[in-house]
């Protein structure tokens, strides 16, 4: 593909998760990421984790579209950075999170599936 000059940077800005349950997700990915549980900042419809990086997570409940049908994506939204594969394996099975794909490794590099409340799929992942 040839190069051109576009007005969309080549960057990705933020992340949107859907939820069924705003406060309850809030509170389970910040544990999930060791943040303080926000108590009595979680307006409906979204809350913005506030991730250390330039992509921002954001948890959307959706309660501004009455049309809306909540549906679980069965497949990776996005990964999280892990210096120790074990370890944050061990962190999420302790806390009874559903881990949905094991350990694969591939020489330095190594991941795993897991979901979220909702049945979202996440990737936890070494460089």
């Amino acid at each position: 593909m040839a190069l051109t000059t576009s007005p969309i940077a080549a960057k990705v800005n933020n992340v949107f998760i859907h939820v069924s349950n705003l406060h309850d997700s809030v509170k389970w990915y910040s544990e999930l990421l060791g943040l303080p549980m926000p108590e009595g900042k979680v307006e409906s419809p979204v809350y913005n984790i506030p991730v250390t990086s330039t992509t921002g997570l954001t948890l959307d409940d959706h309660t501004f579209d009455p049309g809306f049908r909540f549906q679980a994506a069965n497949h990776v939204l996005f990964n999280l950075y892990t210096e120790n594969i074990d370890e944050a394996y061990d962190f999420l099975t302790s806390k009874g999170v559903e881990i949905v794909r094991e350990i694969e490794r591939f020489g330095d590099f190594a991941y795993f599936n897991f979901q979220d409340p909702d049945g979202n799929v996440l990737m936890i992942c070494t460089n």
